[in-house]
C-alpha cells in the first residue's frame, strides 16, 4: 500500500491501536477517583476542538476531540486528573460540599492510586489481551537446549556445546528456547553473561554477541545481536486455563523488563538514540501490522499498552510518574513539596518530553528517504 492511501491507513490503523489503549488509561484514572468520590468534569479522548460528545447524568463531559495523541480527565477544581494538590483560586471559591468532591481534597494516598490507576489499567490490559491470545491459539514451546552451534559464531567462541541447557542470560531467566531471541537481539556488540547446564553441572560463560543489520520486509532497519545458536523445531501447545494468567503475566513482565533494560543501554550509551520511535513511526508500523491480520495487530496493541504504561510510570514531570514521585515525597515528609521545587520540575519535564517528542519525531521522518538529505 503506497502514497496517499497508505498513509490514510497508517493514520486509521494509528487511531485504531491508541484511541482504546487512551482509553482504557484514562478510564483506570477515572475509574478509581470516582470510586474515592472525586467527580470528573470532563473525560477527553485527544486534544484540541471537540469533535462531538455528550454529558452524562453525574455532569461527566465525554469528547472526542481533533488531535488523537492522548488524552486526559479533568477533575473539579482542577486542570489536570494529576495535579500537585497546590489549592487553586477556582478551588478555593468552591463551597465546601463541593470542594470536597475535588482532586485536590483527596489524601495523598488517594491521589497516588487515582494517579496510579492509569498506567496500571494499560498492563493490566496488555495482560488481558496475551491471555486472550494465548488461550485461543496456544502457545511456542521448545526446551532451551542448544542443538547446534553455527561456525565461528559467538557462541562457538564463548564455548558453548550442542547439548548445553540455557538458563539466563544476564538478568532475563530463560525456561525455553523462543526466550532467547529478543534478549539476544537486544544486545547488538555486547557482552552478556550466559548461565547454563552441561552435564548436570550449572556453569556460566561469557559471550561477545556479534551484531548485523536488519530489514523486515516492510524496510524497517534495526541493528540486532547474534549469537549463533539452533535449538529443537518450536512446537505450540495449548496450556490448562489456569495457567494462561500466569504465562501471559510473565509475558508483560519480560516485555517491561526489556523496556528497563533498553532505557539503561541508550542512557548508557550502548544503544544509539537513533531507535528511539515517536508518532509517526507506530503510525507507520500500526498500519503495517494491520496489513499482517488479527493477530499481529492484537500482539502489537499489547506491546504498546505495555510501553504507554511503561513510560507514564517514568518518574518525569508531566508524566504519571513524576506525579507519583511527589505522592511519594509527600507520603515520606509528610508535606508536599514546595510550589516553587514543582514548578520548576515541572518546566523541566516539559522540555525534556518536548525535546524528545522532536528527536523522536526528526527519527521519524528520517524514515522517508525523500527526507533524508533534507535532516542531514
Amino acid at each position: 500500500m503506497n502514497g496517499y492511501s497508505g498513509i490514510i491507513f497508517s493514520i486509521i490503523s494509528f487511531i485504531a491501536v491508541i484511541g482504546p489503549l487512551v482509553f482504557v488509561h484514562e478510564l483506570g484514572h477515572y475509574a478509581v477517583a470516582r470510586f474515592f468520590g472525586v467527580r470528573a468534569d470532563v473525560f477527553s479522548i485527544g486534544f484540541g476542538p471537540e469533535i462531538f460528545g455528550w454529558t452524562d447524568r453525574l455532569g461527566t463531559r465525554w469528547r472526542i476531540a481533533y488531535l488523537p495523541f492522548g488524552g486526559y480527565v479533568r477533575f473539579a477544581g482542577d486542570m489536570d486528573p494529576a495535579s500537585s494538590g497546590q489549592p487553586s483560586n477556582e478551588w478555593l471559591s468552591l463551597p465546601p460540599e463541593e470542594r470536597a468532591r475535588t482532586f485536590q481534597a483527596k489524601k495523598v494516598w488517594h491521589r497516588f492510586l487515582i494517579v496510579l490507576a492509569g498506567p496500571l489499567t494499560n498492563i493490566f490490559v496488555a495482560i488481558l489481551l496475551f491471555a486472550a491470545l494465548f488461550s485461543m491459539h496456544g502457545v511456542v514451546r521448545s526446551p532451551a537446549t542448544i542443538s547446534s552451534i553455527l561456525p565461528q559464531s559467538s557462541a562457538a567462541i564463548a564455548g558453548l556445546k550442542a547439548g548445553d541447557k540455557i538458563t539466563a542470560i544476564d538478568s532475563y531467566k530463560v525456561k525455553y528456547f523462543n526466550d532467547l531471541q529478543p534478549v539476544v537481539q537486544m544486545h547488538p556488540d555486547q557482552d552478556v553473561k550466559i548461565s547454563l547446564i552441561r552435564d548436570g553441572r550449572l556453569m556460566t560463560v561469557t559471550a561477545h554477541l556479534k551484531s548485523e543489520h536488519f530489514t523486515d520486509r516492510f524496510g524497517n532497519k534495526s541493528r540486532i545481536g547474534l549469537l549463533g545458536i539452533l535449538g529443537d523445531a518450536p512446537v505450540i501447545v495449548h496450556p490448562p486455563l489456569t495457567e494462561i494468567p500466569l504465562i501471559a503475566t510473565s509475558a508483560v513482565g519480560t516485555m517491561l523488563h526489556e523496556q528497563i533494560d533498553g532505557i539503561g543501554q541508550i542512557i548508557t550509551g550502548r544503544r544509539s538514540m537513533d531507535e528511539l520511535g515517536g508518532p509517526i513511526r507506530i503510525a507507520k508500523m500500526s498500519g503495517q501490522v494491520t496489513e499482517l491480520g488479527l493477530l499481529p495487530f492484537i500482539l502489537f496493541m499489547a506491546a504498546i499498552s505495555v510501553n504507554l504504561g511503561f513510560i507514564n510510570l517514568l518518574p518525569v514531570p508531566m508524566l504519571d510518574g513524576g506525579h507519583l514521585f511527589f505522592y511519594a515525597v509527600e507520603i515520606i515528609i509528610r508535606r508536599p513539596l514546595t510550589p516553587v521545587i514543582q514548578i520548576w520540575a515541572f518546566r523541566f519535564g516539559l522540555f525534556l518530553l518536548l525535546s524528545l517528542m522532536l528527536f523522536s519525531t526528526l527519527n521519524d521522518l528520517g524514515l522517508f528517504v525523500w527526507l533524508k538529505p533534507l535532516l542531514s
